[in-house]
């Protein structure tokens, strides 16, 4: 790694993590790390839906006002959202004000719900099984797998929204179904 892929402690990190503390902090302490809960991964999975178009730092800086705009992200307490709380989700300015993905947010929720085995169970489903060669350079890391595209496929299948391959890949690494951090991080493997 170069001088450039160290915070100000000295360890090395993934580059992308680099340009401000919010990442840093991201990086170390939640990307990566196994996430499991249906709360968690509806959480995880509708803020990948609502990142898309934008940059992950836009919804990381928003995701308190996300988490008291969304119930605390309880797929119960989604699923009962009417046009009143859409309404008031498309005027509240601490979030990303889209009415498709505020739309398909409620509608997943309520597939959340009513899921049979749970989202948990589902989602993890698509983790690939053994060890990947850990990537050694950002352009070793890819935007789309046969495992995200094949849990995307599931989800649309069962009506999710905003849950492409790409889509499903980011929220496969952000939620430690696959370990993408660079073989020189500190994180690599679970690093402490």
């Amino acid at each position: 790694m170069t001088q450039g892929d160290h915070a100000q402690d000295g360890l090395p990190r993934c580059p992308w993590a680099l340009s401000t503390a919010d990442y840093v902090a991201y990086h170390d302490e939640e990307w990566g790390r196994p996430v499991r809960g249906d709360r968690a991964l509806y959480e995880r999975l509708t803020l990948e839906a609502f990142q898309s178009g934008l940059s992950w730092i836009t919804i990381l800086r928003k995701r308190d006002a996300f988490r008291r705009a969304f119930g605390g992200f309880d797929p119960a307490v989604v699923a009962d959202y009417d046009e009143t709380d859409k309404a008031r989700l498309l005027a509240d300015p601490g979030i990303v004000r889209n009415r498709a993905k505020i739309d398909a947010a409620v509608g997943n929720a309520r597939l959340v719900r009513d899921l049979e085995g749970g989202l948990t169970d589902l989602l993890w489903s698509f983790a690939p099984q053994g060890p990947r060669p850990a990537p050694r350079t950002l352009a070793d890391v890819p935007a789309v797998t046969s495992e995200s595209t094949a849990m995307a496929k599931e989800l649309r299948r069962r009506g999710f929204r905003f849950v492409g391959p790409i889509t499903a890949y980011a929220l496969m690494q952000a939620t430690g179904m696959v370990d993408d951090h660079l073989a020189t991080c500190w994180r690599r493997g679970g690093g402490s």
